[in-house]
């Protein structure tokens, strides 16, 4: 009789820190941040896990995240639904009483991820450079407990992402995030085209980037 491997993930990194974006911004909270990803957006804060990471299993990730003390649990990356075994590791996470949230590109199928888990789903910008990657109908898998963020770099990506806002009715379906690309377009510029236009979304900035600058693992 053949043996079932357990399921194991490639990991760049586990930390503790403040949650810095969505709904639970403030937070501390448990980052498992897994290697790899198909994309390569233009704004990028987190190359350095494209490649490399070590293999770790599913109860190895659980006993470290039990160790760092919390009740908040961000799988993130890379693009963490890269890796098939992340569903797995989502639903242990979940099982063990965290609440869990999942930062996921446009670009990949949710059909698989476990509904208990909130999906903040990163939909590209045109000057993310990746914008023909965005699987629009997989928006329509969100529920309430759900987001969708888009990283704006200008006044293009701006309009691009109003116009999305409104056609798609994104905002009665979930929470919708406008953040400015920290290098690239001031908070009180999207701020203000924000309340010009009465959009009803929520302007997110992140938090540790003021705290901690563009330090990994924070």
């Amino acid at each position: 009789m053949s043996v079932v491997a357990a399921p194991r993930l490639k990991l760049t990194e586990i930390f503790r820190s403040l949650q810095g974006e969505a709904d639970t911004v403030g937070i501390p909270t448990v980052f498992v941040r897994l290697t790899g990803c198909p994309l390569r957006c233009g704004y990028c804060d987190t190359a350095y896990a494209f490649h490399g990471g070590e293999w770790w299993s599913i109860e190895r990730i659980i006993d470290r995240v039990r160790e760092l003390e919390v009740t908040h649990v961000c799988v993130t990356g890379g693009e963490p639904l890269a890796q098939p075994s992340v569903h797995a590791l989502l639903a242990a996470l979940c099982d063990a009483g965290y609440r869990v949230s999942l930062e996921t590109s446009g670009a990949m199928s949710l059909a698989a991820v476990d509904p208990r888990v909130v999906k903040v789903v990163d939909v590209k910008t045109p000057g993310s450079g990746e914008v023909e990657r965005n699987l629009y109908a997989e928006l329509d898998a969100l529920n309430a407990t759900d987001q969708i963020k888009f990283v704006i770099t200008s006044r293009a990506d701006y309009e691009w992402s109003r116009s999305q806002l409104r056609e798609r009715a994104l905002s009665k379906r979930c929470s919708v995030l406008f953040s400015p690309s920290h290098a690239q377009l001031p908070a009180r510029d999207l701020a203000d085209w924000i309340l010009e236009d009465r959009l009803p979304v929520r302007l997110q900035i992140q938090l540790h980037k003021y705290l901690w600058g563009d330090v990994p693992g924070r």
